[in-house]
């Protein structure tokens, strides 16, 4: 097979935010936010740009701890990202979320490097690198849906066992239809890359395998643990007051 990789040019790249853009104007056009997502847009676009030459420079080196600073940026990073949806407990909530993304996450990512891959040497970059930034971002997001969705159910006065079930499974949603759709609907990205590197298919699928039983076991694990540690802060909000119920005349009366 072909091994080389065909390098994009950045005026064809350019032809990429095209439906990308369409979306944009959609999003104006029905008063949604648009300003969000071309923030969102500029701010990956530098991102990946910076990345690319510090990613260069990182699988160059032969430092340990170089590493684990950035791994330790990217747990950082996601676990604050992960809060965003939800208000007024953010600050409270980071711990919880840093400690469920380091162990649900890092652990994963230990026994895939170490074990599963056994890496020599143990941090080669080019492996841990790109194997914690998948493993950590989807940690991100099954917390992200979890605490939205935990937020709202207790706000509905479910019990606590019960919402946080219910965000559980609300946040393996994405992993779920990605195990369902693999190889049937779609080739996941780092199959995809492989093959466009021209890697054997054969050997491909072995690697999207580990890739989906990793980020399932990060998902859940970090989702569940961070539900279980944030318990006390969810259940520690104080009750909002009723809201007080008017007559026909306008007149506030109690609620019994």
């Amino acid at each position: 097979m072909n091994t080389s990789v065909q390098a994009i040019p950045f005026a064809q790249l350019a032809l990429a935010f095209l439906p990308v853009m369409a979306v944009v104007v959609v999003l104006y056009r029905w008063a949604l936010e648009a300003r969000t997502a071309l923030y969102a847009l500029a701010r990956m676009l530098v991102q990946l740009l910076l990345i690319g030459y510090v990613l260069t420079f990182i699988f160059e080196t032969e430092s340990a701890w170089v590493v684990l600073a950035v791994l330790l940026v990217m747990v950082s990073a996601s676990s604050w990202i992960s809060l965003r949806t939800v208000r007024g407990k953010r600050g409270r909530l980071y711990p919880k979320a840093l400690l469920a993304i380091a162990l649900g996450g890092g652990s994963t990512l230990a026994l895939v490097t170490q074990g599963v891959l056994a890496l020599d040497p143990w941090f080669r970059p080019s492996y841990t690198i790109p194997l914690a930034g998948m493993i950590f971002a989807n940690g991100m997001n099954s917390i992200s849906l979890a605490a939205d969705r935990l937020q709202a159910e207790l706000a509905r006065s479910v019990p606590y066992e019960r919402a946080r079930g219910i965000a559980l499974r609300t946040a393996l949603i994405p992993i779920m239809n990605s195990l369902f759709a693999v190889g049937l609907v779609s080739l996941p990205g780092m199959m995809t890359g492989q093959i466009l590197s021209g890697v054997s298919p054969l050997i491909a699928v072995r690697y999207q395998i580990l890739v989906m039983c990793m980020i399932f076991g990060a998902a859940g694990l970090s989702a569940a643990l961070f539900l279980v540690l944030a318990k006390p802060e969810f259940l520690n909000v104080p009750a909002q007051a009723p809201e007080t119920a008017r007559t026909p005349g306008g007149d506030p009366r109690s609620p019994r």
